[in-house]
């Protein structure tokens, strides 16, 4: 191989390496369970019944889509789910009258409920990368004028990256109605990578229905 199709190929893989750090970021998951803690009085046992989905936020938009995303995935297991803002329309803190009387109205036994609890940045700095030509044959101080020579003309670098993080912390629980009691909750936290707001709430509400239903709640 010659020194110009080594350097083109050197090249060539740093370049792969590079978009292979891409792809996997791309398809990390955005939103992992940090823990979760299960009522041992529920775990296992018979099934609440109908379900009410509150999210708790001020924005209108994203309260429907959560909503709508929970009662989707849960409905897909067979649980019966309503969301709270057909009965609950408006946004913001509720008197508790209301909300027993949206409660009654959708014939709900439990309620799943989730709201941010905080939302940090972290800054992470990505080094600059310098490629060149291979060592090639063993060589001696005279070899290495050419080779010197040889990096400042082939070589090629990508500049230091700053890259700002968002971590968005959320707590979810689900009530049992007729109990008054907490039967399950979880902590996450969502990390977002490119995906937007409706992206991030459904796998959000996939994720939080798949782990309730290893915990044998739903």
């Amino acid at each position: 191989m010659n020194h110009l199709s080594l350097s083109f190929t050197r090249r060539l893989h740093a370049l792969l390496a590079v978009l292979a750090v891409v792809l996997l970021a791309a398809c990390a998951t955005p939103t992992t369970l940090n823990a979760q803690w299960v009522n041992p009085l529920y775990a296992g046992k018979a099934p609440l019944g109908k379900i009410m989905v509150m999210g708790i936020t001020k924005d209108s938009t994203n309260r429907r889509v959560f909503e709508d995303s929970m009662v989707k995935e849960l409905s897909a297991r067979g649980v019966p789910a309503v969301p709270s803002y057909i009965h609950l329309p408006a946004d913001g803190p509720a008197e508790l009258a209301l909300i027993e009387n949206a409660v009654k109205a959708a014939s709900a036994n439990a309620i799943i409920t989730s709201r941010v609890v905080n939302v940090s940045q972290t800054v992470e700095v990505i080094p600059g990368m310098v490629m060149g030509p291979g060592f090639g044959r063993p060589m001696g101080w005279g070899g290495f004028y050419g080779f010197y020579n040889g990096m400042w003309a082939s070589s090629f670098s990508t500049p230091p990256q700053i890259r700002t993080q968002e971590n968005i912390v959320a707590d979810t629980q689900l009530f049992d109605v007729n109990g008054h009691t907490i039967v399950w909750s979880g902590s996450t936290t969502t990390t977002p990578s490119g995906q937007n707001a409706t992206q991030l709430i459904q796998q959000f509400a996939q994720m939080i229905v798949n782990a309730m239903a290893t915990a044998k709640v739903i």
